[in-house]
């Protein structure tokens, strides 16, 4: 067991498949105590048993995130299995591939009720458990895609940037209460996960992860150390600074080149069948599993960099390349310029 782990229990939102399963997998294997939280309890019955094979130990408690009695009583119950709730992760979240003028109300309600509200009940049954021991850790699970809406996406994207909005708040919350619970956000890029096996569509092509795409074990390495080493935020992938950083800089040349190449980018060739089943109201049973449909293009590392240092590494660069260029085009006393030869 790992020293980190001895006594201490992680609840996992999204448990049944993609990122929360994995990330399932990776606290099992450090002997971790393990509350998992999805819809499917068929699906979390299998997790569970791959949970203590690893050698970690497990409590399936089913609930719809969207239902805040539902996640409470799902909190409730771990803390009363296992003592407590040291780590909290919000992971679970749905989507809808479409243009916002062929979205229903409904819809977009419900995106928004799992993938940012799930998020807020999830939070609010940690701090039950966390806040009589002024102790814990919460991870939110964000996306590049916080920072920077993209096509085909509008429910998922403005879910995203309101977990940040939220997570701000209860942040400074917690540093003024002198509360020792933390909170991280693990922004993160495209993921092979099955979400684009059963994620609703209105496309007519099946939708598909915009490239890069990393496995979902690369994201569970990180909801690990994030647990232990809780920065304000971590963001994985060149792809996600890159998206963060660019957008920063230039988002308006952002939105026509997200425009020109990102609809494309999010389908397959191959079309959408009459038949294909969907996980916006209902699990999809038969679809639970951690990794997706796209293993063949997807890469097993990446960098993994601190929101802060992201963000002030290309300022210190940018910095001293002006710096070095002022230096270089300064003329020099008594009137005389001194040419330098770099070869």
């Amino acid at each position: 067991m790992s020293p980190e782990f001895r006594n201490r229990t992680v609840a996992i939102t999204g448990a049944s498949a993609g990122v929360g399963r994995a990330a399932a997998h990776r606290y099992a294997r450090a002997g971790g105590r393990i509350g998992l939280i999805a819809r499917d309890k068929d699906a979390l019955d299998a997790v569970k048993d791959e949970v203590e094979r690893l050698g970690g130990s497990a409590f399936v408690a089913a609930a719809d995130v969207a239902n805040a009695d539902q996640v409470f009583a799902a909190a409730d119950a771990i803390a009363e299995h296992f003592g407590s709730i040291d780590v909290w992760i919000n992971d679970a979240m749905v989507t809808v591939f479409s243009p916002v003028w062929d979205l229903t109300p409904e819809e977009f309600r419900r995106v928004t009720d799992v993938t940012y509200l799930g998020v807020v009940h999830g939070t609010m049954a940690a701090l039950r458990h966390m806040r009589p021991r002024n102790s814990g850790t919460i991870i939110q699970v964000g996306s590049a895609l916080a920072f920077r809406g993209i096509p085909l996406q509008a429910a998922y994207c403005g879910a995203k940037h309101a977990i940040r909005g939220f997570t701000n708040s209860l942040r400074t919350e917690l540093i003024h209460a002198g509360s020792r619970i933390k909170v991280t956000i693990v922004e993160l890029p495209a993921v092979n996960t099955p979400q684009f096996d059963w994620a609703r569509t209105h496309r007519t092509h099946q939708p598909r992860p915009v490239p890069p795409v990393v496995q979902p074990e690369v994201i569970a390495d990180t909801l690990y150390r994030a647990a232990w080493r809780p920065a304000r935020e971590y963001w994985i992938g060149a792809s996600t600074l890159a998206v963060v950083l660019g957008n920063m800089l230039a988002p308006g040349l952002f939105d026509h080149y997200l425009a020109r190449t990102t609809f494309d980018a999010q389908e397959t060739g191959t079309p959408v069948t009459p038949y294909r089943k969907d996980n916006l109201l209902e699990p999809v049973s038969d679809l639970h599993r951690t990794r997706g449909s796209f293993g063949s293009e997807s890469g097993n590392s990446a960098i993994v960099a601190r929101g802060a240092i992201a963000r002030v590494a290309p300022v210190i660069a940018f910095g001293a390349a002006l710096l070095m260029l002022g230096r270089l085009a300064r003329p020099h006393s008594r009137g005389r310029l001194r040419v330098r030869n770099y070869y």
